[in-house]
């Protein structure tokens, strides 16, 4: 394995595909279905024809370009094991954010409970990511979860059965609010935000293999924002929460969109760019 690990660097390396390294042990524990620790306890074991073969192509796929999480199918996001396919957003870090600003929220006691179960709207919801680490944190929470890609719900309800929550989410095809209902605590997104004038700024394999809807809003990355508040406002109860995931790009025209809500606040990532916005209904 050791020579066939070095190969495969060397390979991505010249393909100046980014951290070529962790990218060749990725596949090769996905090849041979093993954890990290047994690549490094077996370097003298030879990979099988067929499993070099199997090595090769997950190579030559990510040489390509084509993200690793989308050859793997899977992403890890909140602790959880997700499956991934080109037809949803490869859940980010970042959007972790959003997860731990609504979790700060309840736990101030600024939002849910009052004898009653928080209800949670989760628009644009992709693989299911935020859903589904909202429902492992908050038991008790009613959770609806849309996206307008059927290929999208498909694959956020295949990642709640796998995880057990299936019972605890539901999904609903639809454009952001549309048919999910009203009454909630909270509206949470990750929503496209990057305007098609920033197109040269994404990594190109963001733009060639992620699906472009879930990415790019429109020519200022604020045509999805704009549409969601208004229809969020409707949605949630009196001192209701919006919690959306936004970018420095577009944190000023945001902020305009938020006016007359309370409690207006462009949260920062660990990096100190904009990242989330929050803002509530007024009572």
């Amino acid at each position: 394995m050791k020579a066939a690990l070095a190969t495969a660097v060397s390979r991505l390396t010249a393909e100046h595909i980014p951290s070529p390294r962790m990218n060749a042990e990725l596949l090769l524990r996905f090849t041979l279905d093993c954890d990290r620790a047994f690549l490094y306890a077996h370097p003298e074991r030879e990979l099988t024809p067929d499993e070099q073969m199997r090595y090769e192509s997950a190579l030559a796929e990510r040489a390509r370009g084509v993200p690793a999480q989308y050859i793997t199918g899977h992403q890890e996001f909140w602790g959880l094991d997700l499956i991934v396919t080109p037809a949803v957003l490869i859940p980010r870090p970042e959007t972790e954010h959003v997860v731990e600003t609504v979790l700060e929220l309840i736990s101030a006691g600024t939002a849910g409970g009052f004898g009653r179960p928080t209800r949670i709207a989760d628009v644009g919801t992709g693989s299911g990511c935020i859903a589904l680490a909202l429902a492992k944190e908050l038991p008790d929470a009613q959770i609806h979860a849309s996206d307008i890609s059927p290929a999208a719900v498909e694959v956020a309800e295949a990642n709640a059965v796998r995880l057990g929550l299936d019972r605890r989410v539901r999904f609903h095809e639809g454009n952001l609010l549309d048919g999910v209902g009203t009454d909630f605590d909270f509206v949470v997104s990750n929503p496209p935000y990057v305007g098609e004038s920033e197109q040269d700024q994404v990594q190109l394999e963001v733009r060639q293999f992620e699906p472009r809807s879930a990415v790019f809003a429109g020519p200022t990355g604020l045509e999805i924002v704009t549409r969601l508040i208004p229809q969020a406002r409707e949605a949630l109860r009196p001192g209701g929460w919006v919690v959306v995931e936004i970018s420095g790009t577009i944190a000023a025209g945001v902020r305009a969109l938020f006016e007359g809500w309370r409690d207006l606040r462009i949260i920062p990532d660990l990096q100190g760019i904009p990242r989330v916005a929050r803002a509530r209904t007024r009572t």
